[in-house]
């Protein structure tokens, strides 16, 4: 199955700000971004359990650099999907999902991390599965775990 994952003030601070991960040397010889605290350990569970990981962001990030990011913490993103290849695949075809601003089902996924209340929304509308994530909450990743583990047990 698949689980994606947004990115800003999801798993990287932006307008929110949260703890985040401790980077590597390299990291931060690059310059690469932090990753919010907790996000490697639940990856690399996920993975585990047979969940194949997904970057699913609004924003125009190439989906080199964002392999890149992960990999510099030691975990594989199987795909991404930025802006570019959300309006390619969903925008403008006719569909009643062509005004979400995120769509995880025309990509084969079946779980999305996400912060936004308006993405949440679409989920309701649209029926695809989502875990809200509060910036606030510190249990968030045991939040995504037990949504991930029932949806295995289905």
């Amino acid at each position: 199955m698949k689980l994606a994952f947004d990115l800003d003030d999801t798993l990287i601070p932006g307008v929110v700000h949260f703890p985040v991960e401790k980077q590597g040397y390299l990291a931060r010889l690059l310059g690469h971004e932090r990753i919010r605290e907790g996000t490697i350990a639940l990856m690399k569970s996920l993975i585990k359990q047979g969940w194949e990981l997904w970057v699913y962001t609004t924003s125009f990030r190439s989906p080199i650099y964002v392999r890149m990011l992960f990999r510099l913490y030691g975990v594989r993103i199987a795909g991404i999907i930025n802006q570019h290849h959300h309006f390619k695949r969903v925008t403008g075809r006719g569909h009643s999902y062509q005004d979400c601003s995120k769509y995880p089902p025309a990509f084969g996924i079946d779980l999305l991390v996400d912060e936004s209340e308006g993405v949440w929304l679409e989920s309701q509308r649209h029926g695809f599965e989502m875990v809200l994530v509060r910036p606030e909450d510190s249990a968030w990743a045991d939040a995504v775990m037990a949504k991930a583990r029932l949806m295995l047990d289905r």
